[in-house]
């Protein structure tokens, strides 16, 4: 019995230091990260974490991937979970779903300190396209389906829309997240939200 329950302990285990790895990323940033940041967040040993990561960017790797999953779960669940069921509603509560909600958000300041590493690693460029993609998606059905029930008069194909609608929230959330004082969250969100009627000519988003 106690080979048996081994995997789901070690599965645990793993768990555990990607979720302290997260939160050592987040507050001290991926350059400052040490092993001693990680096992004093999980409360283990320096040889605890190296056993089950003997290299330090695999663990910053699944904490990525772990990262993008949490996201966009989150951003499935607004959407689906709109309390009016219409077109309008469904992509509205998306669009709020997608930019910090102030300047320390712990998902997407995470998001954007491990997104850092994309430029040097396969790795983490394709959990960034992925994620970027995955949101293109998303919002690609959002608009199609408002098309389809006469709710959106698109401006252009919802593909293309919607590459607009992720490319925005990037950036108005990297704004956020760095602390530009000229762009808060609420006008973010009501920026996004202007856009999004431009091009949808739905008034009621």
């Amino acid at each position: 019995m106690g080979k048996a329950g081994r995997p789901r302990n070690q599965t645990a285990r793993r768990q555990a230091l990607v979720s302290a790895a997260g939160r050592a990323i987040a507050e001290r940033g991926l350059e400052g990260l040490r092993i001693k940041d990680i096992a004093d967040a999980a409360g283990v040993s320096q040889g605890s974490v190296l056993y089950y990561y003997p290299e330090l960017d695999d663990l910053v790797l699944e904490v990525h991937r772990g990262a993008v999953e949490s996201y966009l779960d989150s951003r499935q669940r607004a959407y689906d979970e709109a309390p009016a069921a219409g077109p309008a509603a469904r992509l509205r509560a998306l669009l709020h779903s997608g930019l910090p909600s102030m300047t320390e958000d712990p998902v997407h300041g995470l998001l954007y300190e491990l997104h850092r590493r994309a430029g040097r690693s396969p790795g983490h460029a394709e959990l960034m396209t992925s994620l970027f993609a995955r949101e293109v998606a998303l919002y690609t059905t959002a608009l199609e389906v408002g098309a389809a029930t006469g709710v959106f008069t698109l401006a252009a194909p919802a593909h293309d829309l919607a590459h607009g609608l992720v490319a925005l929230e990037d950036g108005y959330g990297l704004h956020i997240v760095s602390r530009n004082a000229a762009l808060r969250p609420e006008r973010a969100q009501e920026l996004v939200l202007a856009h999004a009627r431009a091009v949808t000519g739905c008034a009621g988003l």
